[in-house]
């Protein structure tokens, strides 16, 4: 057994802290949502693996390498036909990120149905999470993750899914239609306050959203988050937590992990309420410096932002 199981792609990433085209030095590292939740989770202390394809190359080789030392079980299938994506970061600006990808037939979009599911059968994991972005690679990949879910979801498995809508990657209808189709094996929606009429055109999408998963959470950015948990009564808990007060250098990355915060209080059987608070902690700690993951606090890091900004630990 795992604590976690996650699929999706990683790329190689490229990062600038000036527009690419002025040329410079360039931080060379890995980025994909679900392998930043994999090492978020896995600083805190669970067993986490991470299921993927990747070329037979080098870049393939980084991805493999860097999840080890994080304490990933990277599960990987190294593809001789296809080669690892590829992602670039430069500022323009101050916390204004501009993203490059070239992914289009990397070896991550060739995942299969047959993949995934003897994965989630011989893990059995705790908890399955996905996201929006891998369903969107190809339609191999979407039926990957759908198998996924539907594999996970007849057992004990707990479902877990990150909207994480990607514009470049398809039209909002398509990644409605997709969506939509992995809800009823879900447990836990991720989704940003734009992204619920992605899964739902009610009125009022949590109310909605109810019917079908146990908690929907809602990020806000600067305005914190939102958990709406079904309860035996009719009424819903609903907990808001405010984003922590901290100087922002990079919001790329927050997403995943406030996910990995939240999924690790999920595993440590805690309150809704410590389920946000470490959300909201994670997600802090990772806009304090540069990078999708680096920054990612381990469990002994959770309580160094109750101290003063700028304090010194001797």
């Amino acid at each position: 057994m795992t604590d976690l199981l996650t699929l999706g792609e990683t790329m190689v990433s490229v990062r600038t802290a000036r527009p690419m085209r002025l040329g410079g030095d360039a931080h060379l590292s890995i980025a994909g949502s679900e392998s930043n939740v994999a090492i978020g989770v896995a600083r805190l202390g669970h067993d986490v693996t991470w299921l993927s394809a990747v070329g037979n190359d080098e870049p393939g080789r980084l991805i493999q390498r860097t999840l080890r030392a994080e304490n990933v079980d990277p599960r990987i299938r190294f593809a001789d036909d296809a080669f690892t994506g590829f992602i670039a970061f430069d500022q323009p600006s101050h916390d204004i990120t501009r993203v490059s990808y070239h992914r289009r037939g990397s070896a991550a979009s060739t995942l299969t149905p047959e993949e995934t599911t003897a994965a989630v059968t011989a893990l059995t994991p705790t908890l399955l999470h996905v996201t929006g972005i891998t369903p969107a690679l190809s339609d191999s990949a979407r039926a990957a993750t759908l198998a996924a879910v539907r594999t996970a979801s007849t057992g004990s498995t707990q479902v877990s899914l990150d909207v994480n809508y990607r514009a470049r990657l398809w039209p909002r209808a398509e990644a409605a239609a997709a969506l939509r189709e992995l809800l009823p094996h879900v447990h836990t929606v991720f989704a940003s306050d734009d992204e619920l009429d992605l899964l739902t055109d009610a009125a009022d999408p949590i109310a909605d959203l109810l019917e079908t998963v146990g908690t929907v959470v809602v990020t806000a950015g600067g305005k914190g988050a939102w958990s709406h948990t079904k309860t035996d009564s009719p009424e819903v808990h609903t907990v808001h937590r405010p984003a922590l007060p901290v100087t922002v250098v990079d919001s790329i990355g927050a997403g995943d992990a406030f996910v990995s915060g939240y999924l690790s209080a999920t595993l440590d059987n805690l309150t809704p309420e410590a389920r946000l608070d470490r959300a909201t902690t994670s997600g802090a700690f990772c806009v304090t410096a540069y990078g999708d993951w680096e920054s990612l606090p381990t469990r002994d890091d959770l309580t160094l932002l109750t101290h003063t900004q700028g304090t010194a630990l001797r």
